[in-house]
């Protein structure tokens, strides 16, 4: 089934200037927003605390809450809404005492005489210690580190250098632009997120690869023509596929953030980032990084000689 013609001939390659300056400009606001809140927005996982999910059976809204929880010596508490419409509030408090039902206990009882006995319900809570925080921070950061440096060892020995090459940076910018949008955003980033960026990372890779080899393939049928010309005959060709593949998978995943709750919302929307910004970086990223790399390559034989 083909969607597009595969003699389709959008110029990519003469477009790849306009597509590096965009990327360049969600970069630089990636790092000015990282640098100016001290890095990412963490969640319990990474960050450490306490995190309390209440429901409230009677009309309220976040103020009143964060008001009846003042008199309890707690650090570092924030108070935001969960899903939409319903009186169900996250808890969240730089606490992280192994008496976690004391805790929960005293946030009840405050709550309740405000609202009332019998009408507030704990119904989830989560403690990680700081230090266990810490460490998980650490894993998830090398996890994403050891997949791109696996992508890059099996791409090398697949194709060759330049291409395991193209294809890191374009995973490499696909992990920080998504950081970077939910940096601007202040969404927190835990180890659901972590999950996102990994599945992003063999999606963004497999998407990759396609382009790669077919541009390997046409190589070798057309080697008298030029690489640039090579490699956006190659883009155009495997158009179709990549439009076909990466709109079903973002149809299920826009269902997956409307309609699957507000537990997997922040995971679902990293991962429309992600595969949105990985199939652009497949055509903008990865392949001009390829015709640099020979460019370059060229510049330096030439000077040799």
């Amino acid at each position: 089934m083909e969607l597009i013609r595969p003699d389709t001939n959008i110029d990519f390659v003469g477009k790849r200037l306009i597509a590096i300056a965009c990327s360049a400009v969600l970069i630089l606001v990636g790092i000015v927003s990282l640098v100016a809140k001290g890095g990412p927005e963490y969640g319990i996982d990474f960050a450490g605390g306490t995190l309390l999910q209440v429901q409230i059976a009677a009309p309220t809204d976040a103020a009143r809450v964060r008001e009846l929880l003042k008199e309890l010596p707690l650090r570092g508490v924030s108070i935001q809404q969960f899903g939409e419409g319903a009186n169900e509030y996250l808890i969240k408090m730089q606490e992280s005492s192994a008496e976690l039902k004391g805790v929960s206990a005293d946030i009840q009882a405050a709550l309740e005489k405000g609202y009332g006995a019998g009408k507030v319900e704990i119904r989830r809570t989560e403690m990680v210690g700081p230090q266990v925080g810490k460490d998980l921070r650490q894993k998830g950061l090398l996890a994403l580190l050891f997949a791109i440096v696996g992508m890059l060892i099996y791409i090398t020995w697949r194709f060759e250098l330049r291409f395991g090459v193209g294809a890191v940076i374009a995973l490499a910018h696909d992990v920080f632009i998504t950081i970077a949008i939910f940096s601007v955003f202040n969404l927190e980033i835990d180890l659901t997120i972590v999950a996102a960026l990994l599945t992003i990372i063999g999606y963004s890779v497999n998407d990759t690869v396609i382009v790669c080899d077919r541009i390997r393939e046409n190589m070798g049928r057309h080697s008298k023509e030029s690489l640039s010309w090579i490699i956006n005959r190659s883009i155009n060709e495997t158009l179709s596929r990549t439009f076909m593949t990466s709109g079903l998978t973002l149809l299920s995943v826009t269902a997956l953030y409307f309609f699957g709750g507000s537990v997997i919302q922040n995971f679902a929307l990293a991962m429309l980032l992600g595969i949105t910004v990985g199939t652009y970086s497949s055509i903008y990223v990865a392949s001009p990084v390829i015709l640099f790399w020979e460019s370059h390559k060229a510049r330096r034989l030439a000077a040799a000689k």
